[in-house]
């Protein structure tokens, strides 16, 4: 007897509350309605944005912090002009881009950093280190 195995897809969950979708600004698709996908992964040191942006110049893509804000702006161009032929289907999207996160406190602004490679952007937001709690001893007055 066959079966027919039925296999669902589901977003991953976000772990972080301040990386939740209250928080996460939702994409500004612009007039041309295109907007990069990411995921954010918390990591025991780090947070990282894997932005997907193929066709899009690494050193045309701004990233600003700004009041705990962190924006991601670009542009992809158009592949070809129509001197070089007629296209008979086009699919994928031109134009400006803008992605806006809120971080948490616990994010080290200074310490960001970011690199692309194969089409991914990819930043990382180190986490500040901790303070310990410490135990704070009473004087007794004399």
């Amino acid at each position: 007897m066959n079966h027919v195995r039925h296999v669902a897809f589901r977003r991953a969950p976000v772990f972080h509350p301040f990386f939740s979708s209250a928080a996460v600004e939702s994409a500004t698709a612009t007039e041309h309605g295109w907007s990069p996908r990411v995921d954010v992964r918390e990591e025991a040191g780090r947070f990282l944005i894997l932005a997907d942006v193929p066709g899009v110049a690494l050193d045309g893509i701004e990233i600003q912090m700004d009041k705990n804000v962190l924006s991601i702006k670009g542009e992809r161009k158009a592949y070809a002009s129509e001197a070089e032929g007629t296209f008979t289907r086009v699919e994928r999207t031109a134009g400006t881009f803008t992605r806006s996160f809120t971080l948490p406190e616990s994010a080290d602004a200074a310490g960001i950093t970011a690199s692309g490679r194969d089409g991914v952007l990819e930043i990382a937001i180190p986490k500040k280190a901790e303070a310990a709690p410490r135990r704070i001893v009473i004087n007794a007055a004399g």
